[in-house]
């Protein structure tokens, strides 16, 4: 190898070499300078968040970020959940001793004092007190009941009062938090939270209701007497339920509290609002659950719909062309799963009302529509009576209908239905009894028979007959 050609080849090594090194410099001293930056802010952001930590002024937003919905919840709805006090035994100024007194709690829905309550906390009640969340007190009015539901509607003369606005009941899920507000125990404002346990439970309390609606919200929010007709929310602060009952053995809370849902309190709510009793459309079925072995039978793939057990002859259902044995599987495109589930939806509407139904027959899914009819199966709405007088003696009336006179030729006032032990339950008086005379004058509407009850003496008879049955019954009771 020539001189030359030897000297090119160490030139070139020895500024591979130099070349190399320098470039190792620069990307170190570049990463180093890296590194320092990302340690420098990390220590200086460490400081400045100790510093924060430190001031009261994040330690409170810290605080109180977590429950931040529940205390929104609170400040919205007790100021709108009352007092309930309802005095029995008449309205004298006797000590208190010698009165019935029971107490519950009530939830205003206007600014004009409109309050919704349960049924069982007033229907005793010769007097209804309210106190409001600032300690004012009225007395309310009696607007309108629906022992089918456990709900009552009271007013009272105020204006510019704080109230609760509905939610949607349907969009609430189980395991969602909600805040039960009422006032157990006389201690006011009383707000405790739980979560939605369940949906569309049945217990049962309500058995003696010819037309019951029981599709509870079950939560575990800590619910004890004295709790009944307040309100369960959501962390909006809407109202999505009426605190009802509770599951209990010792009479204290449990671990259960059951709630009316809001889409059905409303309704009803709306209807006493509007005409002072419920408008209910039915379907008229007799209908139970469907479980595992009624599933197989007819063939479905899983356990849902609610068996139709009996049709009623030209009721809804009947005219839509429904039949015994058939599994209603949708109303209104809603899956439903359970009878409490069905009543509940059905419950909703008023008679006239067109709703579309899904069922299963013989293997295969149809669609029907239904036009809901009220418990005479007419689509007209009718006027239940629970005058104080009514519900004091025991009964529910209603005026006969046109078509009803025609068919008996008489005028006269139908009985509803008949509240366990009281005074026309004591008579063995039953439902459809139909009263043409009170005290022996002729009535024919509920205004004249309550005039009538009115003037009488200490002992009333009602006179009248049954359809079904030949002759005349007269029932006898005393007003004391």
């Amino acid at each position: 190898m020539s001189k030359q050609l030897w000297f090119i080849i160490s030139m070139t090594a020895l500024l591979t070499s130099i070349l190399t090194w320098v470039v190792h410099e620069l990307m170190f001293q570049k990463s180093g300078n890296a590194l320092f930056m990302a340690e420098k802010s990390r220590i200086e952001n460490q400081q400045v968040m100790e510093r924060l930590i430190k001031s009261d002024r994040i330690h409170s937003n810290l605080q109180s970020s977590a429950p931040t919905d529940f205390i929104s919840a609170a400040k919205i709805s007790t100021p709108a959940v009352v007092f309930i006090e309802c005095i029995e035994d008449g309205q004298d100024l006797m000590p208190m001793v010698n009165k019935g007194v029971s107490t519950g709690s009530g939830v205003l829905i206007s600014p004009d004092g409109y309050i919704i309550t349960n049924n069982h906390v007033i229907e005793k009640a010769k007097t209804i007190q309210i106190m409001l969340n600032d300690n004012h007190e009225y007395q309310a009015k009696l607007i309108g009941t629906d022992p089918n539901t456990d709900l009552a509607l009271l007013k009272i003369e105020a204006t510019g009062l704080p109230y609760l606005i509905f939610g949607n009941s349907d969009s609430s899920q189980v395991g969602e938090w909600v805040l039960a507000v009422g006032n157990p125990f006389r201690l006011q404002s009383t707000v405790t939270a739980g979560i939605i346990s369940a949906k569309a439970r049945n217990i049962n309390i309500l058995n003696n209701q010819q037309y019951k609606i029981e599709s509870f919200i079950q939560t575990d929010a800590a619910v004890n007497p004295g709790n009944s007709g307040g309100a369960l929310v959501n962390s909006a602060g809407e109202l999505i339920g009426i605190n009802t009952a509770i599951m209990t053995f010792s009479g204290r809370y449990e671990g259960y509290s059951f709630s009316i849902p809001s889409n059905l309190v409303r309704k009803v709510i709306f209807d006493l609002q509007e005409f002072g009793n419920v408008q209910r459309g039915l379907l008229g079925v007799t209908i139970e659950n469907v479980d595992n072995q009624r599933a197989k039978q007819f063939g479905l793939e899983r356990i849902a719909g609610v068996y139709i057990s009996n049709i009623t002859k030209n009721g809804a259902a009947d005219e839509a062309g429904l039949k015994p044995d058939d599994i209603i599987l949708e109303v209104n495109e809603r899956i439903v799963n359970s009878v409490s589930e069905l009543q509940e939806i059905i419950g909703r509407f008023r008679p006239g009302t067109e709703v579309n139904l899904a069922y299963w027959r013989n293997g295969s899914k149809f669609s029907a529509k239904a036009i809901l009819k009220n418990q005479i199966n007419s689509t007209e709405l009718i006027s239940t009576r629970r005058d104080p007088i009514l519900v004091d003696y025991g009964f529910e009336l209603r005026d006969l209908s046109e078509k009803e006179i025609a068919k008996i030729k008489t005028k006269g006032v139908r009985v509803l239905s008949i509240y366990r032990e009281s005074k026309i339950w004591n008579t063995n008086m039953i439902p459809n009894y139909i009263i043409t005379h009170v005290n022996g004058k002729k009535v024919t509407s509920v205004d004249e028979l309550i005039d009538v009850m009115n003037k009488s003496n200490d002992k009333i008879t009602l006179d009248g007959f049954y359809e079904e049955y030949r002759g005349r019954y007269p029932y006898s009771f005393y007003k004391n």
